[in-house]
């Protein structure tokens, strides 16, 4: 990206909006509520023939630094400080206010590049708003519709004469040729035999999830070393699902913080339905996810169900049990989640559970082994003649059950994919393969080729029988 550009502005002017219009997508959340938006979100705009990062920010509210209107502030100002330029957002319609007034004069003050922009400008009888925006100071403004893409022309020129052609449109710089391995992937169109080396270069990427409260922006601020995250004792602060880069261990790490997620039934504002479906969103696109326990109050009925909904969704799962270092008598607590962990998460057997601490950063470098172990499992693939060895020996140990007196065939089994790994069993009659055989056959891979705490999925067809649509001869 050439520049970073911030969004900034009172609550409710319609900065995410405008945010959503520049990326191209609908990722901040959007809604009539004041002060939706509460942390910093970056993404990547376009607009004509420009490319920058742009930063969606909390709106302005004057209050003390320890209330959470100063902290969400405080996220702004950093937003400032970092971009190259800001587009200060205002309303036509409604007009100025003394809080537009106030963050004009702030602007001013740093001397930064910015570009007033007078939104809502669509609408009836906000001409006057317009004209009132030439009092703040800061030239004149751009009238646009972010609801309705109008004015997005004439954006681009200011900000192109804000800050610069040079400065605007670096010279581009020739990127090396990459060498792509056509074997990678998801592992669908992998020879059978073929066993791929885990590529520990990959960026990763990293959801955190859990209930509200339980920790998760302060356990990524405690990895990024920074309050990147806007964190409290107050439960729910997290409204958006924010995207933070970082290296571990020379690593690209790419973590998601996603808002708490109560039970279903206790969800009915409009707003809590939009962020869970924002988390729920995070989760499908990641690769892995930590799901954060309480170490306080653990295994409620929500942490059980939100292990469960990952396992479903097919990614790698990791627990993290954090506020560790509230915990008393450790040895006795940790001797009991370990036994709870097996007997309550049957179908992620061996699932890795580590006890952190996001406030002191303990435990943290376990866990992101924790995070890469798993994803090496996640990615495994094993070659059908080892698989096929290991389908022989597991009827011998357990055959499979007879059914109306016929017995059940397994014939042969391959790798279709990995991430997470699924196998194909070719048999006689799959519908009448019981599930319990199936859980068997499972465990069995689980144990003999090192897959804990991965879904693992097992598909049945029937074997083609070539005499099937001959006709009988008389």
């Amino acid at each position: 990206m050439n520049f970073t550009v911030a969004i900034v502005g009172r609550p409710n002017v319609g900065k995410s909006t405008l945010f959503n219009r520049l990326v191209g997508k609908k990722l901040a959340l959007v809604d009539d509520t004041p002060g939706v938006t509460r942390d910093r979100r970056p993404g990547d705009a376009k607009l004509v023939d420009l490319r920058f990062t742009i930063i969606d920010t909390a709106g302005l509210e004057q209050s003390g630094p320890e209330t959470l209107q100063g902290r969400m502030w405080l996220q702004t100002e950093a937003a400032i400080d970092e971009a190259d330029l800001t587009l200060f957002v205002v309303d036509a319609k409604y007009g100025l206010t003394p809080a537009d007034e106030t963050l004009g004069e702030m602007l001013r003050r740093r001397g930064k590049p910015v570009v007033l922009v007078a939104n809502k400008s669509e609408a009836k009888g906000s001409d006057g708003g317009y004209y009132d925006a030439f009092t703040l100071g800061l030239g004149e403004p751009v009238a646009i519709s972010a609801e309705h893409g109008q004015g997005m022309i004439d954006l681009r020129d200011a900000i192109v004469a804000a800050l610069g052609e040079d400065r605007a449109f670096p010279p581009e710089i020739d990127e090396p040729e990459i060498n792509v391995d056509l074997r990678g992937g998801d592992g669908d169109d992998v020879d059978d035999d073929y066993e791929p080396e885990y590529d520990d270069t990959k960026p990763l990427r990293v959801a955190i999830i859990g209930r509200p409260n339980a920790g998760k922006s302060t356990l990524i601020n405690r990895f990024l070393g920074e309050d990147r995250l806007l964190t409290g004792p107050e439960a729910g602060i997290t409204r958006d699902s924010i995207s933070v880069e970082w290296d571990w261990r020379g690593r690209t790490i790419k973590m998601f913080d996603t808002a708490g997620m109560r039970k279903k039934a206790r969800v009915q504002e409009k707003l809590e339905k939009l962020s869970v479906a924002d988390s729920l969103r995070s989760i499908r696109f990641a690769e892995s996810v930590v799901i954060v326990f309480d170490a306080t109050i653990p295994f409620e009925k929500q942490d059980l169900q939100l292990v469960d909904l990952v396992a479903r969704e097919g990614r790698a799962a990791i627990l993290a049990f954090n506020k560790w270092d509230l915990v008393e008598d450790t040895q006795a607590l940790l001797a009991d989640l370990r036994e709870k962990t097996e007997r309550l998460l049957p179908q992620v057997r061996g699932i890795r559970a580590v006890p952190i601490a996001g406030q002191t950063g303990y435990g943290l470098d376990k866990l992101m082994q924790s995070i890469i172990d798993t994803d090496k499992t996640w990615n495994r693939r094993v070659s059908t003649a080892k698989l096929n060895k290991w389908l022989e020996s597991q009827q011998i140990q357990h055959p499979p059950p007879a059914v109306s007196g016929r017995r059940l065939k397994l014939k042969y089994m391959t790798q279709v994919k990995a991430r997470p790994p699924g196998f194909m069993i070719s048999c006689t009659r799959p519908e009448s393969v019981p599930e319990s055989y199936i859980r068997y056959l499972t465990n069995g891979l689980r144990a003999d080729f090192q897959m804990p705490g991965v879904p693992i999925r097992i598909h049945l067809r029937a074997s083609e029988n070539p005499f099937e649509n001959r006709k009988k001869k008389r």
